[in-house]
C-alpha cells in the first residue's frame, strides 16, 4: 500500500484557492498562532488542507462580525 504525500500549499495559493487577498491570509497567518506551517521548503511556509480550512473559518468569522456592525449601524 502506497501512501500519498499530504498536499501542501504555499500562502500565494491559500489566496488564490479561497478567493481574498494576499495580504489578508498573511494578516490571518500572523495573528493566529495555532495556524502553524506543517513544512518548510528553504524559508517559504507550507500548509497542509487543515490549515486551509483554518484560515477559511477565520476569514468567515472576520467577515461574520463585519457583517453584523454594518447591520447595527443601519
Amino acid at each position: 500500500m502506497v501512501d500519498t504525500p499530504p498536499r501542501l500549499v504555499t500562502v500565494g495559493v491559500i489566496a488564490s484557492e479561497l478567493g481574498v487577498r494576499l495580504d489578508r491570509v498573511l494578516r490571518i497567518l500572523r495573528t493566529r498562532p495555532h495556524i502553524r506551517p506543517r513544512a518548510y521548503a528553504g524559508a517559504v511556509r507550507l500548509f497542509d488542507n487543515a490549515a486551509i480550512a483554518q484560515v477559511r473559518d477565520e476569514l468567515d468569522a472576520i467577515d461574520a462580525r463585519r457583517e453584523a456592525r454594518r447591520a447595527d449601524r443601519d
